[in-house]
């Protein structure tokens, strides 16, 4: 009996213990305000386009070529509160010197506009007896060869008339979670930065390292100081960039420090009408449904289900199949980093005690590139005469880009890609 009793009164304290705990449970309201810092720092095809200046002649050929100099920041700011603003809301972000971006950028709250009816897109114009043509081809994975079970095929003609390829529900789904930053429709107040009256360029040498302080009249003062560590990434460089003897694409880069996944993705366009995809995820689905940026969880389950590479990869193969299919294809690779994340004032020890949380903070980070396959960067072979003639290290003439980029395919192999979810990261 002695056993019995033992094992009651065991039984007993831990019920006492769970009923404390639950008396105990700490008390958290707010955040009051919450501020998101979107940094992405670019390189390639991507780097030419930010900040929306005319590129000149040489930058336009680096990046064709697969270059790295043309190196841009960009970062996006939104404020979140509860708070509705007495008058007209005003807010702005007061950053570190070292961000090279003027000492005051001016989060703008957009102005409402009534709603408007949606643009006609040109497969909305199309006759009913409108037969559309072309193959969408899809691939995934590292590797000389493709694997069991690829392309999946999805026939524009058949799609239209109402038949599922087969795999086509795998590639319908979403890797990432949806994340939800500050906005008009979530928040009493909402303000941005870059808007309609302030888009400061940030230099290439521009850093998130110093204090920060962010004020308005609608939200509590947001300070907090950043580290090295939680900078900017690292530019992201193709150090290899070739279709090898085999017929197959080879990828290489430089490792990122910070990066927790690597994304590589390629879309070319192929004869009789012919668009190809393909992504270096191991797992079948569509990983051109990744969002911009990843949680840390999702990061985490990405590159423990190989969707992502992990931050030790730094080379990839495209399959011989997907470079003979479309031979011009246009990769884009990006490394995606984690998170920063402060609540102020912190979390009392106490259980006891309330939690009333004045602001939160997220920072998250990217990293991208982007080249034609096989164009090799200016000084890794051939001179500055044979790049101007067209001519690669070896020097045999480069394969010409494609005219257009296959995104840009009008009718319902654009409807198709928005429904696989819209875009490459990136671009």
């Amino acid at each position: 009996m002695r056993w019995v009793r033992g094992a009651a009164l065991t039984a007993g304290a831990g019920l006492l213990a769970v009923s404390a705990s639950a008396q105990t449970k700490q008390q958290v309201t707010g955040p009051v305000a919450t501020y998101w810092m979107s940094a992405q720092t670019t390189t390639g095809f991507g780097g030419i386009a930010s900040g929306g200046a005319r590129p000149s002649m040489g930058a336009l050929m680096g990046a064709a070529l697969g270059g790295g100099s043309n190196v841009s920041k960009t970062l996006s700011l939104q404020l979140g509160s509860s708070r509705k603003a007495v008058g007209e809301p005003t807010a702005e972000h007061l950053p570190p010197a070292t961000l090279r971006a003027g000492q005051s950028l001016p989060l703008l709250t957009p102005k409402v506009t009534p709603a408007q009816a949606p643009e006609e897109r040109d497969y909305d114009r199309m006759p009913d007896d409108y037969r559309p043509k072309g193959k969408m081809l899809i691939f995934w994975g590292c590797g000389e060869r493709a694997k069991a079970g690829q392309p999946i095929v999805i026939d524009f003609a058949k799609v239209a008339a109402g038949q599922v390829p087969p795999g086509m529900q795998a590639l319908s789904g979403q890797f990432g979670s949806p994340m939800r930053p500050p906005s008009p429709g979530r928040n009493a107040t909402y303000g941005e930065w870059p808007n309609e009256r302030t888009r400061t360029l940030i230099p290439a040498g521009g850093s998130l390292v110093g204090d920060h302080l962010i004020r308005g009249n609608y939200s509590p003062d947001i300070k907090f100081a950043l580290n090295a560590s939680e900078d900017f990434l690292a530019p992201l460089n193709l150090t290899q960039n070739a279709v090898n003897p085999t017929g197959s694409g080879q990828l290489a880069w430089n490792a990122v420090a910070g990066a927790r996944g690597y994304l590589a993705t390629a879309v070319g366009a192929g004869e009789d009408d012919v668009m190809v995809m393909w992504s270096s995820s191991e797992a079948q689905a569509s990983a051109f449904a990744l969002p911009d940026y990843l949680s840390n969880a999702d990061l985490t389950r990405l590159v423990a289900s190989k969707a992502l590479m992990d931050p030790n990869t730094t080379s990839c193969t495209i399959p011989q199949e997907a470079v003979k299919a479309a031979p011009n294809l246009m990769v884009q690779l990006a490394a995606y980093g984690g998170e920063t994340n402060i609540s102020y004032p912190p979390r009392p020890a106490d259980p006891k005690v309330a939690w009333n949380i004045d602001w939160t903070l997220k920072v998250r980070y990217k990293s991208q590139t982007g080249a034609m396959l096989g164009m090799e960067a200016p000084g890794v072979g051939g001179g500055d005469e044979d790049i101007a003639r067209g001519r690669d290290a070896s020097g045999q003439p480069n394969r010409p880009p494609a005219p257009q980029s296959p995104l840009g395919i009008p009718g319902l192999g654009g409807a198709i890609l928005q429904g696989l979810g819209g875009r490459l990261p990136g671009l």
